[in-house]
């Protein structure tokens, strides 16, 4: 009998997806393989655009045609060939958006073992108010199917009753509250909104609600019905008030003159009272935009049924471990095991073989949620106001529980949101998911993340067209000790941590702060230095958001419009008065929006071209040079470079415009030529090409100067924005704040590192040098050792998440908090410096 040789690598042959310059590559199976590399180099081309495009799109080839219509079939990789490659499932950067809906609780699943839990082990009441302790025999009822399941004979009064099963505690099914429909929260109209300003005459616009579309001629109807229509809406009588916000809906006999001047005599026109124009609107209306306005007329509140829980009141009557459904679904994660001891304490002896195997599969959920740094969060937050690192990381504790083997994992930025002190829980996800049979492939930039991986592949040696080669590849060892590797020098500790000059002299002026009690805040005072770089630092979950982003921010813009503080800010001294929040949030949602497009490079091509002779001889003007408009535009695409196919019974297939061949606009607007060059010849220039081509264009040499200064010379001008990454799309939004004075300017980083490499740090820390030279102050929320040591002030927020933070725990220079480190983040800030000193 021939033994059968298992493959031990994925054998990529020519890669070609995006910039990757027609790559042969070997990736260990069964192993954890860190890529690394420069914002742009290629690292996501191979690891998503390769081996996730291929692993998904080959596994759902062998499903029927049936099924494969409904999934999302990805493109074909272009790629010689892949061998070897098993099922891949990605965990992406930027998780989809939860509904409201889901909650930390249901997204993880804890929820559906502790239903069964309250189903099984709990206490259920009968209808006269007795309580039954936890029995097997309650146990075995549980278990039952049909009629005879849950029926129940109380031992005191000996009335007969069905109990609580495990799907009579979802909030998403049986056990929603009626009120609310298991939402938490119920939807009220806000009388305040419907008249806008009570100074304007109806005629004049005083009723807001009567400019939502087909409203427009309700003050006309009203004046039929006898309402003044020409006095300020605060000088009507009670009772023309009552008519106009509670009048009745009927029909008014007047004349009506249509939008195109049409007069339509004797036309019967419903009136629709103020408060009745905003509920018709909210039932008719299906577009998002109109949606999204009409809700401004609306507040939500907690239900006054379920008062939030969710869940049928009777429902909380049933007990475990002396606390109900919602009660246990407000405790932390990390509180969650106390809870587990108090109901098995409460069991009799011939329950616990029974609890035993339940809370099993309750600790196998729970335990890669708590080594995952997730101890802060409590079952019942909403999944929508989770930030993408959350997120992330339950979708990887979910997966660690399904305990798969044989597949690829990819995981994109795993480390995002994470305190270094939860980098040993993360790095003990992955070598169980390898213990399991896996092969895993992690994009990632943290340094004690690359070191400890079986095996390191790096894409280099720079970004755009200088990157997409196999730069190096080995053991961290071996690549610690490569003189070519970007990242061995931060695996050998010869890299040079600190690249900007740090303030020694304190800032002569303070943003001063005060914020009450606020989540997890209690009476925080902050103090922030002015035309400084100050680090939020601290666990997920100390507050760091709500410090800034959701305090101070707000308080500032409030201070500065002369409106309320919000409700949370005691007191605020600020010199500043406006505020730029910088995220990693694409720029962009189709492939419209180019580099050229968000810039003013666009507008000043466009214009550029129109002055040539041939344009002015076939009167073009500047839109013709926009892909946009239907003069400049591919008659066959539209301007959007691409056609998608429909091809009966089987997905949608998109592929480059026959007749422009992707470049988007129509052959007699290409022969409008600017030194020889066309639009489209143009736009396929990357910055640094064109900074030679415009050099004598000022309004556009300056612009790509820019984009060059912050780390983008190799974007092409026409590259579409949304495919950039955290770290590109961030560097992008902030070239247009480089040209002017930021003396009286905020600029706030949420995790301004995600996908950056330590040396792409070093470029945005160039980018922020040049933001405090024209006299910006700049705050940072980040968790990366690389940006805090080269901050000039760190707040540290903790002293760790949830219930266990909310205080300021160190505050000063960093360089002088790690002579004597006190707090968390500090310690490792000392024991990070010190590998490099």
């Amino acid at each position: 009998m021939t033994e059968t040789i298992l493959p031990t690598q994925i054998e990529v042959k020519g890669g070609r997806v995006h910039n990757l310059k027609n790559i042969d590559i070997n990736i260990p199976l069964h192993k954890f393989v860190a890529i690394s590399g420069l914002s742009g180099s290629g690292k996501s081309s191979l690891a998503m655009g390769i081996l996730y495009e291929e692993g998904s799109r080959r596994y759902l080839e062998a499903l029927s045609t049936y099924t494969r219509r409904r999934i999302k079939l990805g493109a074909q990789a272009d790629v010689t060939s892949v061998k070897h490659i098993p099922s891949a499932l990605a965990l992406k950067q930027r998780p989809a958006i939860p509904s409201e809906r889901a909650t930390v609780g249901t997204m993880s699943e804890m929820l559906n073992v502790i239903r069964l839990i309250f189903s099984r082990l709990g206490e259920p009441v009968c209808p006269n108010g007795h309580r039954l302790k936890p029995s097997l025999e309650i146990a075995e009822v549980m278990s039952k199917s049909g009629n005879e399941m849950g029926q129940l004979t109380c031992p005191t009064c000996g009335t007969k009753f069905y109990a609580y099963g495990a799907e009579d505690f979802a909030f998403n099914s049986d056990g929603a509250c009626l009120r609310c429909h298991g939402t938490g929260k119920v939807r009220e109209l806000d009388e305040s909104k419907l008249i806008g300003d009570e100074n304007l005459s109806l005629a004049d616009g005083a009723v807001a609600s009567w400019h939502l579309p087909g409203r427009n001629f309700m003050p006309s109807v009203a004046e039929q019905a006898g309402v003044r229509i020409h006095v300020p809406y605060k000088d009507l009588t009670p009772k023309e008030k009552d008519f106009v916000l509670n009048g009745p809906q009927k029909k008014f006999k007047m004349d009506f003159r249509s939008g195109t001047g049409r007069v339509f005599h004797d036309f019967n026109a419903l009136y629709e009272n103020a408060h009745e124009a905003v509920l018709a609107s909210a039932k008719s209306s299906k577009s998002e935009r109109a949606q999204k306005r009409i809700s401004e007329f609306f507040h939500y509140s907690t239900c006054p049924v379920c008062h939030g829980t969710r869940l049928k009141p009777e429902l909380l009557k049933q007990l475990a471990g002396g606390l109900n459904i919602a009660q246990v679904s407000d405790l932390t994660l990390g509180e969650l095991s106390k809870w587990k001891q108090d109901v098995l304490a409460a069991l009799p002896s011939d329950m616990k073989k029974m609890a035993t195997s339940l809370f099993k599969e309750f600790d196998d959920n729970l335990r890669p949620l708590l080594e995952l740094g997730l101890d802060y969060l409590t079952l019942s937050r909403n999944g929508n106001t989770l930030s993408t690192g959350e997120l992330q990381r339950i979708q990887l504790a979910r997966t660690l529980r399904t305990q798969t083997t044989g597949v690829l994992y990819i995981l994109d930025e795993p480390s995002i949101g994470l305190h270094p002190d939860n980098i040993t829980g993360l790095l003990n996800v992955f070598k169980e998911l390898v213990a399991q049979g896996n092969s895993l492939v992690v994009v990632d930039h943290n340094v004690d993340i690359i070191k400890e991986a079986d095996w390191i592949i790096e894409i280099g040696p720079g970004s755009g067209e200088k990157g997409g080669e196999i730069l190096t590849e080995g053991t961290p060892s071996q690549i610690a000790d490569n003189p070519q590797s970007k990242i061995g020098p931060y695996l050998n500790g010869t890299a040079v941590l600190k690249s900007r000059p740090i303030a020694n002299e304190p800032a002569s002026q303070e943003i001063t702060f005060e914020v009450k009690d606020y989540y997890n805040l209690k009476d925080v005072y902050g103090e922030i230095p002015v035309n400084r770089l100050t680090a939020i630092t601290g666990f997920s979950g100390a507050g760091k958001t709500s410090l800034i982003l959701d305090s101070l921010v707000p308080a500032i813009h409030a201070q500065a419009s002369g409106a309320k503080l919000p409700s949370q800010v005691r007191k605020l001294s600020s010199p500043l008065k406006e505020v730029v929040s910088v995220d990693a949030a694409p720029i962009g949602k189709t492939n419209r929006s180019t580099v050229a497009t968000y810039t003013s490079i666009m507008d000043n091509l466009r214009k550029l071209l129109a002055a040539q002779p041939l344009a002015k001889e076939k009167h073009y003007t500047p839109s013709y040079f926009s892909y946009n408009n239907k003069q400049g535009a591919c008659p066959t695409c539209g301007g959007a470079g691409v056609v998608t196919l429909d091809i009966q019974f089987l997905p949608d297939m998109q592929q480059t415009c026959p007749t422009c061949g992707g470049s988007r606009y129509n052959e007699e607007v290409q022969k409008v030529k600017w030194q020889g060059y066309s639009i489209v010849d143009l736009l396929k220039l990357d910055v640094r090409a064109a900074m030679s081509v415009f050099k004598e264009v000022p309004k556009i040499a300056r612009e790509l100067q820019l984009l060059d200064e912050v780390g983008l010379g190799y974007l092409h001008l026409g590259e579409s924005t949304p495919s950039l990454s955290g770290g590109e799309a961030q560097r992008l939004k902030l070239v247009k704040h480089l040209n002017h004075n930021q003396s009286e300017t905020l600029f706030v980083f949420d995790e301004p590192t995600i996908g950056l490499h330590p040396l792409d740090v070093k470029t945005l820390l160039a980018v922020m040098q040049q933001l405090l030279d024209r006299g910006a102050t700049i705050i940072t929320i980040t968790h990366d050792l690389n940006l805090i040591i080269n901050a000039d002030y760190m707040l540290d927020m903790g002293p760790r998440g949830g219930s266990n933070g909310g205080e300021i725990v160190a505050q000063g220079n960093p360089l002088a908090l790690i002579q004597k480190p006190e707090s968390l983040t500090s310690k490792y800030l000392a024991e990070y410096w010190s590998r490099f000193n």
